[in-house]
């Protein structure tokens, strides 16, 4: 029986493994092959080669991963996870219609800790089977969505959501302030657990409130996630309204600088690109999303010739349908190459970074998670490269982008416990807590089918 004196540890032997360490740079390194990761209770505490990881430690228990690819796990740096209880009710329409006429409607007559717990344990199980260690959350009642994460056992990053108008969980933006900072405060020291201030956007923020946000941000060292020219008639309105495109107004205020992480970023034009580059912005790129909505595609490959940091996100399952960050990563890899007419823009070590180490950056975790090495947190997967329709595999890195989907992924590690073991939830209360959610789901769709037939 391990001790205090005498920790326990594992031994994770894969095949390959893609350290993403960041001296590396963008270009990547190439992986190391048949080194193990030694972990001790949540924590990497060496990377070496197998034979002497054995030696040094002969009474760790040894993970055995033949013809796998280790990874650092996948950061989804945008998310409405409780919207996975909206998954499909608003296809094929644009952004405008969508929120009008679908989510707003329904989110002011559903929305409750109930509906965001449960729509939040079906979105993180959903993201932990296929490799999302770590979400960046937008949502209500966030401390529904954090009960959720942390009975799933992901880990997790809560918006202190701030919009100008009244909804079930607040009434003006102080209220939301004060609901969100308090969560916050009591949670400040939960190793799973951090908090970004969100403002919705540009059009749903008002200059006091925005105002507020960038001096709070300042204090306290929290980043702000906050959606940006998603669509041309975002930006027009924007500059109809203000007199200025709505980057512009939110660097008035105060709010560009590297603490930003500007969701979808789509319709940028040389000006605004200069001010996220000079400001250190991050980007949260969902190219599904971003195409489902058919909102455009954002000009990535630009981004990163001109310094700006890149992460990806799935945005919610009413936008998107799927939240796998794997098929996001190979999409944006793609786009960047067909937009610019460079093969080489976005190579794939350069998407397993966007999807790790930056995305960890953007939320200031990448001193704890992001990538394979001693004292980071052991988050980390597996990926089995021994199927049909994955061999050859000449490069592990770049067969993970371009061939591999989520059903590949087999392994999975939060803080050093499996969380997914051979496909599936590791642990039995977790795939019974899921079981009963998915039960609830008729529930849900049955109100969702009376709003929107008037019947209620």
């Amino acid at each position: 029986m391990p001790t205090a004196e005498a920790p326990a540890r594992m031994l994770i032997e894969p095949q390959w493994m893609a350290p993403v360490r960041a001296e590396a740079g963008p270009a990547g390194e190439a992986c190391l092959v048949d080194h193990a990761v030694v972990v001790e209770d949540d924590r990497i505490v060496d990377v070496l080669p197998q034979e002497q990881a054995r030696q040094r430690n002969p009474a760790a228990e040894r993970i055995a991963l033949p013809g796998h690819l280790l990874v650092p796990g996948f950061v989804n740096l945008h998310a409405h996870a409780a919207m996975a209880l909206l998954r499909g009710v608003g296809d094929d329409l644009p952004l405008s219609a969508w929120l009008r006429d679908r989510i707003w409607p329904l989110e002011s007559r559903l929305v409750d800790p109930q509906f965001v717990r449960d729509g939040s344990t079906l979105a993180f199980a959903e993201m932990l089977l296929g490799g999302t260690t770590c979400v960046n959350d937008m949502y209500f009642f966030p401390e529904a969505s954090v009960e959720a994460a942390l009975a799933v056992g992901i880990r997790s990053a809560h918006g202190i959501i701030v919009v100008d108008f009244p909804t079930v969980y607040a009434s003006a933006p102080a209220e939301y302030l004060r609901k969100g900072l308090a969560l916050r405060d009591r949670l400040r020291e939960h190793p799973l657990v951090s908090f970004c201030l969100a403002p919705h956007a540009p059009y749903t923020v008002g200059d006091d409130a925005l105002r507020e946000i960038a001096t709070i941000s300042r204090e306290i060292g929290l980043p702000i996630h906050i959606h940006v020219h998603e669509t041309a008639e975002e930006v027009a309105e924007g500059i109809a309204r203000h007199g200025r495109r709505p980057l512009a107004r939110l660097d008035a205020l105060g709010l560009v600088g590297p603490e930003m992480i500007a969701v979808h970023a789509v319709h940028m034009d040389d000006d605004d690109l200069r001010r996220l580059a000079a400001g250190a912005v991050t980007v949260a790129h969902c190219p599904h999303s971003n195409g489902k909505l058919a909102c455009g595609i954002a000009p990535t490959a630009r981004m990163h010739a001109m310094g700006i940091r890149v992460g990806i996100g799935t945005d919610g399952s009413a936008s998107n349908n799927r939240l796998d960050l794997l098929g996001e990563a190979r999409t944006a890899a793609l786009l960047a190459k067909a937009t610019s007419g460079r093969a080489d823009a976005w190579p794939a070590a350069r998407t397993l970074r966007a999807m790790t180490l930056d995305a960890a950056a953007a939320l200031g975790l990448d001193g704890r998670i992001g990538s394979i090495e001693a004292g980071k947190q052991a988050d980390l997967v597996a990926v089995d490269l021994r199927a049909a329709e994955l061999s050859p595999v000449y490069d592990p890195v770049s067969q993970l982008i371009y061939a591999c989907g989520r059903e590949h992924v087999s392994d999975v590690w939060v803080a050093g416990k499996a969380v997914v073991r051979t496909r599936q939830l590791a642990d039995v209360l977790v795939r019974d807590a899921l079981s009963e959610v998915v039960g609830r789901t008729g529930v849900w769709q049955n109100r969702v089918g009376e709003i929107l037939s008037g019947r209620v």
